[in-house]
């Protein structure tokens, strides 16, 4: 018996032993190696969609270019006015001045005569910015592009066609 088990001890491994352990291990690895990628993706590299809810509304205003055709409709130009906006940490405020240029000259009468309303209208709609929304070009233009529509809806008799900061300091 002692030699039996003797034998055994003594015989060496057959290779294909060898071979079956060597593709054993190696796909043991690269079946860890996927699973640990597919975690690490999954956990740590997807971005997250942001929620609908997050998205600013403002970003789908459509922005008018500024038309490099020759001609110019009549200008009406408002006086400079100063607005606290929105901010979490201290108080900002805007100073601005700005002039819109019409699509026809019947336009002119009428935006003098609703001043008060186009006033009020900026104003509320800078004092809802805030600083940071301001203080890059893409806010500012986002800012005129909702100017044009505000403005727009209770005109009667004409458009703006453009509207041109004169003036604008955000602080």
């Amino acid at each position: 018996m002692a030699e039996k088990k003797k034998s055994k001890e003594d015989t060496p491994e057959q290779p294909g032993n060898k071979k079956k352990k060597l593709i054993i291990i190696g796909a043991a690895t690269l079946i860890l190696l996927l699973v640990t990628g597919a975690l690490l993706y999954f956990f740590v590299l997807r971005t997250k969609p942001v929620p609908v809810a997050e998205q600013d509304p403002g970003l789908n205003v459509p922005v008018p270019e500024i038309s490099q055709s020759g001609e110019i409709g009549p200008m009406v130009e408002i006086r400079e006015f100063i607005v606290n906006i929105i901010s979490e940490d201290e108080s900002h405020y805007v100073k601005a001045a700005l002039t819109i240029e019409l699509n026809k000259a019947e336009a002119l009468d009428e935006v003098n005569k609703r001043m008060p309303q186009i006033r009020d209208a900026i104003l509320l709609l800078v004092g809802n910015k805030t600083y940071e929304e301001l203080h890059d070009l893409q806010g500012k233009k986002q800012l005129k592009a909702e100017l044009v529509s505000k403005i727009n809806s209770f005109l009667q008799h004409g458009k703006i066609r453009a509207i041109y900061f004169t003036d604008f300091v955000v602080q």
